[in-house]
Parts: structure tokens; sequence; C-alpha cells
């Protein structure tokens, strides 16, 4: 709904797009911290007191009070991002042995079919009730998720509470916001000006500030909010990789997409086929991602682990080709939706299975806690980079093929060191269950 936005709040396309990246910026930030906090007795005070927190948010946005409300709002909802891996550590708890996997796929597919059914659904209720009337939409599902949740979630085990380092949460969070604030609005301020590289440059030194606390206390024996070692250690480099440069990939072609869907083609582009239909675009990728979850099980079984990377980025990157070589019709952008869905399915879904045999079982948690940080960070860049890209390259089609191509190579990339760091894991059926997409 970003271009609706831009249009209904009368700002640049730019500026719109922050409600899509500051709830994934949030989602960043906020996931390790969550993770932390959750894996002890304060687990089902973290959930309600999240669901609470996206209430809030959803109300905020759905208040027509300008789009710097509506983007606060958003960076709240961004909380919701957290609480799904804790869904999945309650059902650790709850369940055991065949019936645990039962319900760890059964949450797997749900969270894939509840994406590709909220795409649509809230386009649906936006196009009749306005954008206001999509979130209150939103926040009534909120709230009944809420009020579910106070009356069946069991608490935790009893197993403490996990220190958090706040001082490492900070740094992420405002050198993140910066690093995106200066891609996102480098169009607008000009990118080689003072404020833009100085924003841009900033934000970037102080994710360095980061990196450096955490080593630092990881060496002092003190839990750092994510153990960056971890990142390097041969069979996780690889898929970490893999993560961001398909997660930048993905949501650039999301981007792509949805503009080709709504503008009205006054830019030498575009469908002009309405926001309802920009939300129906999308849900070819979530269906093709279940379909290639259960094809990336397959091939693990019969041929290993090894190939799934890399033919997941080249698969993905050919939706990107796809969509820069054919973008006249409708069932142009439905066909590189469904052939993104089919990468993207194999590339995430093959993570857990490539990286947990690699790290001690005592750090499995910390291994894809850093992953999943990549993920929203790399969905954060994505969908910022692929306006400011447009922008660079001129707009219009030649812009607008530009990206795409753009993000095609960026996977052409990911498939080429993934075939030559290619380091099988044995196939474990309780993790290969998952689908991250």
């Amino acid at each position: 709904m970003v271009p609706a936005i831009a249009a209904e709040q009368g700002v640049p396309l730019s500026t719109a797009q922050w409600v899509l990246t500051i709830a994934l910026l949030a989602g960043a930030v906020v996931t390790p911290v969550l993770g932390r906090l959750g894996t002890g007795r304060l687990r089902r005070p973290v959930v309600i007191g999240g669901l609470g927190v996206v209430l809030a948010g959803t109300v905020l946005a759905a208040l027509p009070l300008g789009i710097g409300t509506m983007v606060l709002g958003r960076a709240l909802q961004g909380v919701g991002m957290a609480l799904t891996p804790l869904a999945f550590a309650v059902a650790r708890d709850l369940w055991s042995g065949q019936e645990l996997l039962s319900r760890l796929a059964l949450l797997s597919v749900a969270t894939v079919c509840s994406a590709g059914l909220g795409y649509p659904v809230s386009t649906l209720v936006a196009a009749h009730f306005g954008i206001s009337g999509a979130y209150a939409f939103g926040a009534l599902l909120v709230a009944a998720t809420a009020l579910l949740t106070l009356r069946h979630l069991p608490p935790a085990r009893d197993d403490g509470v996990q220190p958090v380092d706040v001082v490492g949460a900070l740094l992420l969070c405002t050198g993140t916001l910066g690093f995106l604030l200066g891609v996102s609005q480098g169009e607008h301020w000009g990118w080689t000006t003072p404020r833009t590289l100085g924003t841009g440059l900033g934000g970037l030194l102080l994710i360095g500030a980061w990196v450096a606390w955490s080593g630092r206390r990881t060496r002092r024996g003190r839990q750092p909010l994510v153990d960056l070692s971890l990142a390097l250690r041969a069979g996780v480099r690889t898929p970490n990789a893999v993560t961001v440069a398909i997660g930048i990939s993905l949501y650039g072609l999301f981007s792509m997409v949805v503009l080709l869907v709504q503008s009205d083609g006054s830019g030498g582009f575009g469908l002009d086929a309405g926001l309802a239909v920009s939300g129906l675009v999308l849900v070819p990728y979530a269906v093709a991602s279940i379909a290639a979850n259960r094809v990336a099980m397959y091939l693990a079984r019969r041929v290993g682990t090894g190939l799934l990377l890399p033919a997941g980025c080249l698969v993905f990157g050919s939706a990107s080709v796809l969509l820069a070589w054919r973008h006249d019709a409708l069932w142009q952008a439905l066909l590189a939706m469904a052939l993104g869905g089919l990468g993207g399915g194999l590339t995430f879904s093959s993570m857990a299975m490539l990286i947990v045999p690699n790290v001690p079982a005592e750090e499995t948690g910390s291994a894809m806690a850093f992953n999943q940080l990549l993920r929203y960070l790399a969905f954060s860049t994505g969908a910022a980079a692929a306006i400011a890209l447009l922008a660079a390259y001129g707009g219009g089609e030649a812009g607008f093929v530009a990206v795409c191509l753009t993000m095609a190579a960026l996977c052409v990339v990911a498939a080429v060191g993934a075939a030559a760091d290619r380091r099988p894991a044995p196939v474990l059926p309780s993790i290969a269950l998952h689908n991250p997409s």
C-alpha cells in the first residue's frame, strides 16, 4: 500500500516507503532482545506485552494524524515480527516427537499462508474503507489474538531471565536507522551531500561500534545481544551471506512489482491495476514458497543440501530477469512472483538445515538469531534501496529494468559464492519443516 499512502498523504514515494522500512527495522532490533527475554519465565508476559505494543501501533497508524504518526505506529507494529520465534519456542515446550513436528509444520505453513492471505485482504479492505480502515481491521485481528493469548498461552519453565545487552541494542538501532535514512533520502538530499554521507556513514560507523562492542563482551565472558563469532564459522558464513543478498533482492522485487502494478504508465511503465490487485499479485509468492519448501526437503533427502542455496539464488534471480524482460501484462508479474517464491522458498527453507549442524547445540539459538537479524536488516535495506536505485537510474522504464537487473546480479553473485563454499550438512527433519520465507 506504499504508493497509495504516498498519494493520500501527499509525500514522496521514498518518504512513504518508511511505513514498510521502519517496521522491518524495528523487527530487526527487537527480535534478539525479545528472544533473550522470552527464553525464561518472562515468555508469557513478553508475548502478551508485545501484542499490546503491536495493537497500540496498529491503532495509531489507523488515526488520520499524518505520515509521521503512521510511521511511528508502523514502528510499534514491527515488534510483532519478534513474536513468531517465541511461538516456536512455546511449541517445543508443549509437545515432543512426531506431535511436535506436526505442530512446527503447521506453524511454518500458517506463517506463509497468512502472509499470502494478508496482502489481498488488507488491500481489499483499503480499497473500500481507505488506508485507515485497513489498519483498523488489523487492530481487530491483533486484539482477538491478544485475547486468545491471555486465555490459552501457558507459562514457560522457570529458567531464569536472560540478560539483555542494552548498549548493543542502542548501537544497532541507531546505526541501522542512520544507514537506512541515508539510503532512502539520498535522492532528495543529494547522494554526495554532507547530509547524506554523514547520515549513512555515521550509521555504518555505529554498526561497526556495535560489532566491536559485541566482540568485547564476548571476550570478557559476558553475553552480547548476538554472538557474532558464530557468523564466521565454516558452514555458517555462507548461509548468512546468502541471507543478506536474497533478503535485499526479495524486498527489491516486492517493491518493483507493487510499483509496476499501481503505476499509471505515465513514467513509461505501469499496469494501472489499482491497490487491490497489487495485493493479489503477491499471493503467488506465498503459494510457491510453500511448494518450494517441500521441494527443498525432497532434494535434501535425495541429493543433499549443498545445492539448495545456489539453486535457490539462481531461480530467484531469474524472477527479476523475467520482470525486467516482460512487464507489459499482469500475468507476467504473477509469473515473476511465482518464480520468486520458488527461489525464495528453496533458499530460506534450507538455512536452518545448513547452519544448525555446524554450531554447537548450546549455541543454536544465538546462531539462528543472528541469521534472522541479518534477514530483517536485508529486508529493510532492500525496501529502501529499490526506490533509491530507481531514482538514481533516472526513473521511468529504463530505471525499472535497471533495478530489476541489479537485484538479479546480486542473486548471481550469491549463487557463485554459495557454490564455491558448499559444505553439505545432514538433513534434520525437524528443522526442514520450518519455512522462514
